[in-house]
């Protein structure tokens, strides 16, 4: 016989900067929230090695330690954390129900949604290994570009984001290595102007990546040019991948509004998404900024919101 359906007040789902904040919020409001972690505790700053940027840290702070300490925080109010993942949502009726991946059914007042997104990799055999051990790989130049200060670089992809990295690192380093599969670039024409007349990036038209090369640290990329079938080899100590990401946000998709590349659609000034007592944070609806302290900043909004509309239910 199956358990019955569990019945809260507050679910939360995810836990990158986005869900532990949310879950400190609605802790301190009494919402007895319950956060499910997700394959990734932590989110992308597990990922992460420096963490410079973030407010409070004047030293630094490893990715890892700055998110076990955001958990101890929402366990100290109170969250209940659990680490699974939730497979399947039903919001069609005015209690919103999700089952975990072992079956297991819940019934809550609000969700809040913080499953962040996933950067998108080019599969290269030392990729991974560097992205995660800190070696010089990464797909966030904002979050790491200050590290490569004074030192070459390169950015792989075409579109607005690949643009605006290598623009922003052009600031940071002597040469911006831009890596372009096509003859063409996808990005805006502003983008494009913005890039091509600046001096220090260096475009590579018809250029795909082999590898990575190094072995504790990025030391040169392996390139072919597509027309010629040249290879060669680029020295650099930085290689950033912006080639996009993927928000993780497939078992909302029946119910939620969302863009053509599946970020939720929130209300302007709010975390609320097209369902009522459903609220999106972090990643999962921001394609723009995809910072760490943002990402915090809209979990709390999430949270704020979840609170107001069970006090105006009066639930709380």
């Amino acid at each position: 016989m199956a358990d019955s359906p569990e019945r809260i007040k507050c679910l939360i789902i995810g836990s990158g900067p986005a869900g532990y904040t949310a879950a400190i919020y609605a802790s301190r409001a009494n919402l007895e929230p319950v956060l499910y972690t997700g394959p990734e505790m932590g989110g992308q700053l597990m990922i992460t090695t420096d963490v410079e940027n973030y407010p409070g840290y004047p030293d630094g702070v490893m990715g890892p330690q700055m998110m076990e300490e955001f958990r101890k925080q929402a366990e100290r109010f109170g969250t209940q954390i659990r680490m699974e993942m939730i497979t399947k949502t039903d919001f069609s009726g005015p209690v919103h129900k999700v089952w975990t991946e072992s079956g297991h059914e819940i019934h809550t007042d609000t969700v809040i949604i913080s499953t962040g997104a996933s950067a998108k990799w080019l599969g290269l055999e030392n990729e991974g290994r560097l992205a995660r051990n800190g070696g010089g790989v990464s797909a966030c130049a904002v979050c790491d570009g200050f590290f490569y200060k004074g030192m070459d670089v390169a950015v792989v992809g075409a579109g607005d984001t690949a643009a605006e990295e290598a623009h922003y690192l052009s600031k940071l380093c002597p040469t911006v290595h831009m890596l372009v599969r096509r003859d063409e670039m996808r990005a805006s024409k502003i983008m494009q102007e913005r890039v091509k007349n600046t001096e220090n990036i260096k475009i590579h038209w018809n250029t795909s990546t082999l590898d990575v090369i190094g072995e504790e640290e990025v030391e040169a990329i392996k390139v072919v040019n597509n027309v010629t079938k040249e290879e060669s080899s680029i020295p650099v100590k930085g290689f950033f991948v912006a080639i996009g990401h993927k928000p993780n946000t497939d078992i909302f998709k029946e119910w939620l509004d969302m863009d053509e590349t599946g970020y939720i659609i929130t209300q302007a000034d709010s975390s609320k998404t097209n369902i009522e007592g459903v609220f999106a944070s972090g990643d999962a609806q921001d394609h723009v900024y995809r910072q760490a302290v943002t990402a915090a900043g809209t979990g709390c909004m999430a949270a704020l919101d979840a609170e107001r509309y069970l006090s105006a239910k009066g639930i709380v």
